[in-house]
């Protein structure tokens, strides 16, 4: 699993960019990759609206979205497979159901 670095840090080190240190010296010196640096650059370029993409924000619902409907899609599942074993076992729901009536 990736890293995971604070906001403020990388908000420094893309300070830091603009300031004009070198992506590759600022990474020797803080222990990452360049190529976090160049990615971290690019997204606020998009979040700035500089170019076009999915903000951070965006990425953020999006990925928050496909969580939630993992989990429905879990809990989908289970209760197909509960009414799929409550039929084979014959039990009908009690009282006030049409096909219940005689």
């Amino acid at each position: 699993m990736p890293r995971q670095y604070s906001h403020q840090f990388r908000d420094r080190v893309l300070s830091l960019v603009d300031e004009g240190r070198r992506v590759d010296d600022l990474a020797k010196d803080l222990g990452i990759s360049a190529g976090t640096i160049y990615r971290w650059r690019h997204q606020a370029r998009i979040d700035a609206g500089e170019l076009a993409g999915a903000t951070s924000q965006q990425a953020t619902e999006r990925a928050d979205a496909k969580r939630r409907i993992r989990q429905l899609e879990e809990e989908l599942k289970a209760t197909r497979l509960a009414a799929s074993m409550l039929k084979d076992e014959g039990i009908r729901p009690k009282g006030g159901s049409r096909s219940s009536k005689p």
